[in-house]
């Protein structure tokens, strides 16, 4: 699940991590209190979405010329200016697609005294199973083009579980950032800070860009991006009041509440798989024979009728969706009770679109009876290839 930016400093906050001023505007209204409570004379509005790139964004409802989605400010007056012109409009950055992302919330904050801009992010490195630090010098630009062109200047620290950030890992930190002095000091107590916020909050993703060294000398987080790993939302209902749900794609939000994993995508062709690794390679025959699939979906081994019912209308409720491929491997899952899903979703829905469904495993038998008998116009397929060919041709024409 991911948070806003200033939700996420917010929390960062909590845990004695250095962050600039700041008041949330949630509504116009929410302005003349957010300003009076920053000593200005220097402000930076910020966008809220669930999206990179913000600064060098454009809104669609302003001249192209306009600034993008994070703008600094001398003084009162231009804050107002800016908020008139940004809140409620479409941002649309490199990471938004084309559509965009209606700016519904702004971030108000106290310009900082910028030094260096550096790069600081957590994860879990897959390659050792260990949670890391990936630190570099040049903060504030796109770290992909960063990693492309300079890989030298992107440095990958593995945190032992038993250790933790300790004076070793401090030390490697503060090489990596080319730190000095003061900064170099209050790396002693901010590193270890990320790691236990890290930690403590169940976070797949802690990203901060920039993190800066300021005129002073101080370190400050000036911007971040923090991901909750969904697993582990039970333990933090506090964090689940941070959702915004108008940040997500409806059907994403009607998928969790079934518990299927569903990921909405570009392509029209729906799939409906078991299996994670068999929905990736059902994707990847989709896109072999020159279509592309419009959603990631695997409904579990363990789903029941009215799961797969749920699952194909999350489906059909997509309009970029021109055919339907379902593909089960049954083991823990059954193929008599997709097919009774199937079945029944059909129906409810009125399917107008092309639907293939190949079926193999558990009750494979029973579950092509059961498709079979039902009067369906279904297209039956013998495995993936197949399968995959006549949804596309189907589609196609």
């Amino acid at each position: 699940m991911n948070i806003h930016e200033y939700q996420a400093k917010q929390l960062l906050a909590t845990y004695g991590i250095p962050i600039a001023q700041g008041a949330p505007v949630l509504k116009a209204s929410d302005l003349e209190a957010a300003i009076a409570s920053l000593p200005g004379p220097g402000y930076v509005v910020k966008s809220q979405i669930h999206a990179g790139g913000r600064g060098k964004g454009k809104f669609k409802e302003l001249p192209a010329d306009a600034k993008g989605g994070v703008r600094l400010a001398s003084d009162a007056d231009e804050v107002r200016a800016h908020v008139k012109e940004m809140l409620g409009n479409t941002l649309v950055t490199k990471q938004t697609g084309p559509a965009g992302k209606q700016v519904n919330r702004l971030y108000l904050e106290d310009a900082a005294d910028i030094a260096r801009e550096l790069y600081c992010s957590m994860l879990v490195n897959r390659q050792t199973g260990k949670v890391s630090f990936v630190a570099s010098t040049e903060g504030g630009m796109d770290i992909e083009a960063v990693a492309e062109e300079t890989p030298d200047k992107i440095h990958t620290i593995d945190i032992d579980v038993d250790t933790g950030v300790d004076a070793g890992i401090v030390s490697k930190l503060v090489s990596a950032f080319e730190l000095t002095d003061k900064a170099a000091d209050e790396a002693k107590t901010l590193f270890p800070a990320l790691y236990d916020a890290y930690n403590k909050e169940d976070m797949s993703l802690l990203e901060i860009n920039p993190l800066i060294v300021m005129g002073n000398g101080s370190l400050r987080v000036l911007d971040a991006k923090v991901s909750i790993d969904g697993n582990a939302l039970f333990r933090h209902d506090d964090t689940m009041l941070l959702r915004d749900e108008t940040e997500e794609d409806a059907k994403e939000i009607e998928a969790s509440k079934h518990d299927l994993a569903y990921i909405a995508l570009d392509g029209d062709i729906g799939c409906m798989v078991n299996g994670a690794g068999l929905a990736m390679a059902t994707m990847d025959m989709i896109k072999l024979y020159g279509a592309e699939p419009a959603n990631f979906l695997d409904v579990g081994g363990g789903a029941t009728t009215e799961k797969v019912t749920a699952a194909f209308k999350i489906i059909t409720s997509d309009p970029n969706v021109k055919g339907i491929l379902v593909n089960i491997f049954g083991g823990i899952m059954r193929c008599d009770v997709i097919a009774e899903g199937v079945v029944a979703a059909v129906k409810d829905v009125s399917l107008k679109v092309p639907l293939v469904v190949r079926l193999e495993g558990t009750n494979v038998k029973k579950g092509k009876e059961i498709i079979n008998s039902s009067d369906l116009d279904v297209i039956a397929a013998d495995d993936l290839d197949d399968a995959a060919q006549k949804i596309v041709k189907a589609v196609k024409g």
